[in-house]
C-alpha cells in the first residue's frame, strides 16, 4: 500500500487497466480477510504465517538476495518498525483477532481504519495536515468504528472485545509500517522482499511442525489453498497488481479503491463462512467505506501528475 510516483496519462486504456489492477488488489486483500478468518479457527495460526511469508520470501528471494536482510538506506529502527507493521507480528495480531471478529466487522476495522492511524501518525512525526474532505473521511471511519464496536459490545455477543481490540491494534501496525516505509528509501518489491524475509525467519520454527502435520493429517487441500490466497495472491500478485495500479491512476485515486474492502469481504464472508453481516455492520461498512473514499484524496483536485 506504499505510494509511488505515477506516469499515468489519463488516456482511457490507461484508466481501464489501472482501475482493473486496483479492483483485483481489493478483491485480493479482501478475500485474504475471509480466508484468515477461516484460518484462524481451522489451522494454527504459526502455520498459516509460514505460509504467508514463505511463499513471497522464496518468490522474492533474488529480490532480497540483491538488497541483503539489512538494505543500505533504512535504519535499524525504520526496519524493524516495517516487519513488525506489516510482518509477521502485524499478521500474528489480526490473525488472533479475526478468531472472534466476523470478516464483515474485521473489513471496515482493519483496511478502514489504517488511513485514519496514518493520517495521525503523519501528524505526529511530519505534521501533515489533512484537508476539510480528508478530514471528512476519518470522522465517517470513526463513525463506522463506533457503531461497530459499540454495537457488539453494548449487546454483547461473539466475544467483540478481543477480537475488535486485536484488529484495530493490527490497523495501527500498518500504519506503522506506512509511515516507516515512507522513510526507508525502499522500492515496493524490495520492501515486500524484505519483509517476507524477515518474517519467514521470525515464524519458521513456530510454524514448519504444525504445518507438517496439518499435511499429515490429511489436511493438504486446504493447506494448499491457504499457500495460494495468503502467499501467492496476497504476498506477491498483490504487490504487483496494486503498483500497476498506481503508476496507471495515480497514488490517490488508486488508494480509494481501497473502500471497496469493506464491502467485498462482507459479501465473500456470506457464502464461504456464513457469517450474515448485522445490521450494525452494514452501517459500519458505509461509513467506513465512504469515508476511506475521502480520507484517500481521490476527490481534491489534484495538481498535474498527481
Amino acid at each position: 500500500m506504499s505510494a509511488a510516483p505515477t506516469t499515468a496519462t489519463g488516456s482511457r486504456p490507461t484508466i481501464l487497466i489501472g482501475s482493473a489492477a486496483a479492483l483485483a488488489t481489493v478483491l485480493i486483500w479482501a478475500g485474504w480477510v475471509v480466508a484468515t478468518r477461516y484460518a484462524a479457527q481451522t489451522l494454527d495460526i504459526s502455520a498459516v504465517a509460514l505460509l504467508r511469508f514463505g511463499v513471497p520470501a522464496l518468490v522474492l528471494a533474488p529480490v532480497w538476495w540483491r538488497t541483503g536482510l539489512l538494505p543500505r538506506g533504512p535504519s535499524r529502527f525504520v526496519l524493524f518498525a516495517m516487519v513488525a507493521g506489516s510482518g509477521a507480528p502485524f499478521f500474528v495480531i489480526v490473525a488472533f483477532g479475526l478468531r472472534f471478529a466476523p470478516a464483515a466487522e474485521a473489513g471496515p476495522l482493519l483496511p478502514g481504519t489504517m488511513p485514519l492511524f496514518v493520517a495521525i501518525l503523519s501528524y505526529v512525526f511530519d505534521r501533515d495536515r489533512p484537508s476539510v474532505l480528508r478530514k471528512a473521511g476519518f470522522a465517517l471511519i470513526a463513525v463506522g468504528i463506533a457503531v461497530i464496536v459499540g454495537y457488539e459490545i453494548a449487546a454483547g455477543v461473539r466475544a467483540a472485545g478481543p477480537g475488535h481490540v486485536l484488529v484495530l491494534t493490527g490497523a495501527l501496525f500498518w500504519a506503522v509500517y506506512t509511515v516507516a516505509f515512507r522513510r526507508s528509501g525502499l522500492s515496493a518489491f524490495e520492501g515486500a522482499a524484505v519483509i517476507a524475509a524477515w518474517s519467514m525467519i521470525l515464524v519458521l520454527p513456530f510454524g514448519v511442525v504444525p504445518l507438517l502435520a496439518a499435511i499429515a493429517h490429511g489436511r493438504g487441500g486446504e493447506v494448499a489453498v491457504q499457500a495460494l490466497v495468503q502467499g501467492g495472491l496476497s504476498g506477491v500478485v498483490a504487490v504487483v497488481l496494486f503498483g500497476i495500479a498506481i503508476l496507471r491512476l495515480g497514488a490517490s485515486r488508486a488508494a480509494a479503491f481501497a473502500a471497496l474492502i469493506p464491502v467485498l469481504a462482507g459479501m465473500l464472508a456470506i457464502p464461504v463462512l456464513g457469517e450474515i453481516p448485522s445490521g450494525a455492520a452494514l452501517v459500519g461498512i458505509a461509513a467506513t467505506s465512504v469515508g476511506v473514499a475521502l480520507a484517500s484524496g481521490a476527490f481534491e483536485r489534484r495538481r498535474q501528475g498527481a
